[in-house]
This record gives structure tokens, C-alpha cells and sequence, in this order.
């Protein structure tokens, strides 16, 4: 079967549109971030008459402190895996109204997160600030090679993300020893499970369509994964506390996960550039 072109695949995608968009309804869990704060614990910096942060007010482990941090970046940086998903899917159209949805619930970690370092003083909140300010300007995969992906690369590095999004949440939670904390990583969690879902879902509708260009895009997401919070600028000191977070054992978890979910070794009538893929993917998994 000849490879579809990027509108055709899109068009093929758009089919499952609905069907997808309504099982991320009914899996997805509303909640506010600002009912998960803890409120009365804060008070004012020096601006308004209180004290700044000092490494003392934070009661939270070196290293959650850290995966906090990284996670908040990542969070923070929304912008730029919208704009991915934007490059490649009609904005005047039913994709509109998913990439949306998403984005709305993803940008609630941001929110949460940077509301919880701010009030626990958990961290140094102008550090991370400044942080943001310099990671957002420098994009994720905001880069002349983010033209050439294609619309599955796009659903497949977010697959890819949003599972390894799951296994980090899931570590920092337990390195966090604060109740509010952990029900919020879990909150964050549960909805990344449901993102995840749902990009595997697409995937799954594209190897329907076009199951070469598909494999290939996993194959592609997966070997450029990279750690939380890798693209963080002078970030080694952190970095090196959350080293063991990601490692060759849960990049294969990650492999394995799109594996099942989309039934990789029981695809037939491969080419050999395809087969060849798939074959990376496997081993990547441990299969």
C-alpha cells in the first residue's frame, strides 16, 4: 500500500476523531488547582513586607525539590508541545476543540505546581522564575528539524512523553513526604495516564491507516527520548539528584507500554524499512 500524504493520513486520523475524543471524556477527572494549595501556609515576600526565601523555609527532600522542579519546567513549557501539535492538525476543524482540551488539562500542572513551591516555599520561587522564563524561550524541539515531522511524529512524541511523564510523577511521589503534595502528583498523574491513552489511541487509528509511517514515528519517538528535565539549562546539580528517575529500565517500560497497547508484534506484511523499525522497538522493550 503507498504511503498516504500528510493530509491524507490527517483526513484517515480525523475518522477516529470522535470516538477517541469521547473515551478521553469519559476517562478524563475535573479538578481545580487551586482547591489542592495549601493556602495558609503561605505569606508575603519582602515586596510586600514579608521575607524572601531562604533555603530554610523548605522542609522538602533535595530531591523531590529537585524532581519538582524539573516537572514544572516541563509543565511549563506547554507552549511548545502545543505548538507541535498545531504545526501538523487543521485549528479550524474537530482537531481544534482535542488539542484544546488538552492543552487546558495539562496547563493545570503548571498551575498547581507553581502555586504549591510558591506557598510551601519549597523551593526557591524566583530561581524558578527565572528558569521558566529562560526554558519557555527555548522551546521543546523548537528547532528547523521540528519542520520536518510528520503528524504521526507528533502523536508519537507525545505518547512517548506522556508516558514518561507517568513513571516520573510516579517516582517523585515517592520521594514526597507531604500528603497535599502527593494527592496533587496524583491528580497530575491520573491525567497524563488519560493523555497517554489517548495519543495511543491515535496511533492505534494510524497503523490502521498507514501502519509503515506509523512504526516508524514510535520507532523515531522513542529513540529520541530523553530524560525529564534534560533540556533544563544549568540544571547538573539537580539533575544529578534525579538521575535515577529514568534509566534504560524505564525508557524499555515506555517501549514496552506502546508495544501492548499497540499490538506492535503482531502487525503483518511489513516492508523491510518498517520491519527494520519495528525490530528497534522490540529490542528497546526488551522483547
Amino acid at each position: 500500500m503507498a504511503a498516504l500524504s500528510n493530509e491524507d493520513l490527517i483526513n484517515a486520523l480525523e475518522k477516529a476523531l470522535p470516538e477517541i475524543a469521547e473515551e478521553h471524556q469519559q476517562e478524563a477527572t475535573a479538578w481545580n488547582p487551586g482547591d489542592w494549595v495549601p493556602w495558609d501556609l503561605g505569606r508575603n515576600f519582602a515586596f510586600l513586607g514579608g521575607e524572601d526565601y531562604d533555603p530554610s523555609d523548605s522542609t522538602l527532600d533535595p530531591t523531590a525539590a529537585a524532581g519538582l522542579v524539573a516537572l514544572l519546567l516541563t509543565k511549563d513549557n506547554l507552549p511548545s508541545y502545543h505548538r507541535i501539535l498545531g504545526m501538523h492538525f487543521p485549528p479550524f476543524s474537530d482537531w481544534r476543540n482535542l488539542v484544546g482540551v488538552w492543552t487546558a488539562e495539562d496547563n493545570r500542572h503548571s498551575i498547581v505546581l507553581r502555586d504549591y513551591l510558591v506557598v510551601t516555599r519549597a523551593s526557591d520561587p524566583v530561581d524558578a522564575e527565572n528558569r521558566r522564563r529562560i526554558h519557555v524561550v527555548a522551546g521543546w524541539r523548537q528547532n528547523p528539524d521540528a519542520l520536518e515531522l510528520t503528524p504521526m511524529d507528533a502523536l508519537a512524541l507525545l505518547a512517548v512523553h506522556e508516558n514518561q511523564c507517568v513513571g516520573f510523577v510516579s517516582r517523585l511521589r515517592d520521594r514526597a513526604d507531604d500528603d497535599v503534595l502527593t494527592t496533587i502528583l496524583d491528580k497530575i498523574r491520573a491525567d497524563d495516564s488519560v493523555q497517554a491513552a489517548t495519543f495511543e489511541a491515535f496511533l492505534s487509528a494510524g497503523l490502521v491507516a498507514d501502519q509503515e509511517a506509523t512504526v516508524a514515528a514510535v520507532d523515531r519517538a522513542l529513540e529520541a527520548m530523553e530524560p525529564i528535565g534534560s533540556d533544563i539549562a544549568d540544571f547538573d546539580e539537580q539533575r544529578a539528584l534525579i538521575a535515577d528517575f529514568e534509566n534504560e529500565s524505564t525508557n524499555a517500560a515506555v517501549a514496552a507500554r506502546l508495544v501492548d497497547e499497540l499490538k506492535l508484534d503482531s502487525l503483518q506484511e511489513l516492508s523491510a524499512d518498517a520491519e527494520a523499525a519495528r525490530s528497534r522497538i522490540l529490542a528497546r522493550a526488551g522483547r
